[in-house]
């Protein structure tokens, strides 16, 4: 066979892969991007035929010639997150089979750095976009009501009309830690933050809240830094409160890699968990069922929240919006040894 490839690169073309493996232009483009409605036959054949040729898939040629990508940009603020490492799995799997790139972009929590990324992933006439949050920069919306691209929004719930989202409270959340505590009878009560999100204020808003209205409420026992989470972090905050507040009986962490910290620390110091001080985590995160004592933690349904977010915006895409486009996933208080 003689190859021809592109006037311009010399480089093999889809006409090439689709005559190589005899099937349309149209089949060999859907087989490449694993679209399931391809015979996996057909599909093995147009593999084997990419591979012979060494083709590689020129999605911005794609873009230009359909004037839209078969991209779907999802923008979050950490890669370093187990919470956001499972949404991401979720959407890949749901997007795959449609044959839909997912576009992967870091935030850093940076809400500049995410108008960046909207400036420049819109650039590629994105399907769509799944967006953590609520949080941005008035130019970002602005960008992105301009764009008219399908949106959904993540971890944060948003009832007003035309605005999809999938989540759950994080306030709720705040609160139940503080129910909790409360019923183990705690009353000296902090909260253990860092990173200072959206959502991680939200969270000690509805601890605090609930402290209030129990009587218990201390704002000298709100310690929160701006640093990334870590368990390191959460052995130094927690020695920090303590030597402050030694009277303290009861921490809800911001998140599980606070709380971790905190465990090994007071274990290095003999402290009894929870005789001395009880300790609520969030986001259960693996490590937590396996700490001594193990961490009681508020677990939330990250996996979940990934895959709903990605069906709903295939149905937008789809032009057949939810009924009920604010889903509302709940969380559950994972009640264990601390």
């Amino acid at each position: 066979m003689t190859r021809t490839g592109s006037r311009t690169t010399g480089r093999p073309t889809l006409s090439e892969v689709a005559r190589l493996s005899g099937v349309s232009p149209i089949t060999a483009s859907r087989a490449l991007r694993g679209v399931a409605t391809v015979a996996p036959a057909l599909a093995l054949k147009v593999h084997e035929a990419a591979q012979q040729l060494g083709y590689v898939a020129n999605p911005a040629a794609r873009a230009l010639a359909s004037a839209q990508s078969q991209s779907i940009v999802v923008l979050v603020p950490s890669l370093s997150n187990q919470l956001f490492i499972d949404t991401l799995e979720a959407i890949h799997d749901v997007m795959r089979p449609r044959g839909l790139e997912v576009l992967i972009g870091n935030s850093h929590y940076d809400i500049h750095e995410e108008e960046n990324l909207i400036r420049n992933y819109l650039a590629y006439q994105p399907r769509g976009l799944l967006l953590t949050g609520f949080e941005r920069t008035e130019a970002s919306r602005r960008l992105l009501a301009a764009s008219g691209v399908p949106c959904v929004h993540m971890m944060e719930l948003d009832a007003t009309p035309g605005v999809a989202s999938v989540g759950f409270s994080q306030e709720q959340a705040g609160a139940v830690a503080a129910r909790h505590l409360l019923s183990r009878g705690r009353k000296r009560l902090a909260y253990i933050a860092a990173q200072l999100d959206p959502r991680v204020l939200q969270r000690g808003d509805g601890f605090r809240q609930t402290l209030q209205a129990a009587g218990c409420f201390d704002p000298a026992l709100q310690l929160m830094a701006p640093t990334p989470s870590s368990i390191g972090l959460g052995g130094e905050l927690f020695n920090d409160l303590l030597r402050r507040h030694p009277d303290v009986d009861g921490i809800f962490f911001c998140n599980d890699d606070l709380a971790q910290g905190a465990i090994l620390e007071a274990s290095r110091q003999g402290l009894k968990i929870p005789e001395q001080v009880a300790m609520v985590g969030f986001n259960d995160l693996p490590a937590s069922a396996h700490l001594v004592p193990r961490l009681t933690s508020i677990r939330t349904p990250r996996a979940a929240i990934g895959r709903q977010a990605a069906q709903l915006l295939l149905g937008l895409l789809d032009g057949k919006p939810a009924a009920h486009p604010t889903q509302d996933l709940g969380f559950e208080l994972v009640v264990r040894e601390s």
